[in-house]
């Protein structure tokens, strides 16, 4: 039965069985009935009524409940399965390209490291698909385990300061959040010979966007200026911006290592 249902059952049938009771009483019974017996069996069948029509309501309304839990679940399940294709896609599909590349001019040196790279991303994925739900059931508690897999199979400590106040984290944002943190920390690896790395995640003081700081303490490079992301090649990282409607940008000084800044809005849909 349907909320529609549901929603007219509970306005029409109270009033038309009192009613015809009513109507019954004062038609039919009124010389066999008196006033003080009537009055107790219209108390009596509201009472009752009011019993037979809340008990079957409310079953009615926890079996819809359970069905939409069911629902949420096998959603959720879909959801995940999507998150760990996007990963698999996103980094798998672009490492194996280059794989290519490299064995096709005798580097084999070269493609080693892209081996190795699969199975960093395969190591990750089988994590992905093992976390406990009661672990992964929010955008925080997937980034700190994360984060907890990624430092400890690389050895680079990670201090991190995650807020989430007001910040609408659904599952396509919390989809491209996790590609652009994964893929960060990936050039972090590769890259920046740091042992420190750092994520910050929080709404900024105007309360309309919210900032992401993904940084390390490696060797750096030399840049003129802090400027998108875009320019310096990592389209997937540009992509992912765009899909979130946000800025992306990097700094960066020899020796000083790398900052990388993401600035978006509070609610998705919403345009800097």
């Amino acid at each position: 039965m349907s909320m529609r249902t549901l929603k007219w059952c509970t306005i029409l049938l109270p009033p038309l069985i009192l009613g015809g009771f009513e109507y019954i009483r004062h038609d039919f019974l009124l010389h066999t009935l008196s006033m003080e017996t009537g009055n107790l069996y219209m108390t009596l069948l509201t009472l009752l009524l009011s019993y037979l029509f809340a008990t079957w309501m409310f079953r009615r309304i926890e079996q819809m409940n359970e069905k939409l839990a069911a629902e949420r679940a096998k959603h959720a399940v879909y959801e995940e399965r999507e998150r760990v294709a996007q990963e698999l896609h996103d980094n798998i599909a672009q490492v194996l390209f280059f794989l290519n590349v490299q064995l096709a001019k005798g580097q084999v040196q070269e493609a080693r490291e892209a081996v190795s790279e699969i199975d960093q991303h395969v190591r990750q994925a089988i994590f992905n698909l093992r976390t406990a739900p009661e672990e992964g059931a929010t955008f925080e508690a997937r980034l700190a385990a994360w984060l907890q897999e990624w430092s400890g199979m690389t050895g680079i400590a990670v201090e991190q300061s995650v807020k989430l106040d007001g910040i609408e984290v659904t599952p396509s944002r919390e989809v491209a959040l996790f590609s652009i943190v994964r893929e960060a920390f990936t050039n972090i690896r590769k890259h920046s010979e740091a042992d420190h790395a750092y994520l910050e995640l929080g709404p900024i003081e105007d309360g309309t966007r919210w900032r992401l700081r993904i940084a390390d303490n490696g060797t750096g490079c030399i840049l003129e200026e802090p400027r998108p992301l875009n320019s310096l090649g990592l389209s997937l990282l540009g992509k992912r911006s765009q899909d979130l409607g946000a800025e992306l940008l990097i700094a960066s000084e020899p020796g000083q290592g790398l900052e990388l800044v993401l600035i978006g809005p509070m609610k998705e849909g919403s345009v800097l």
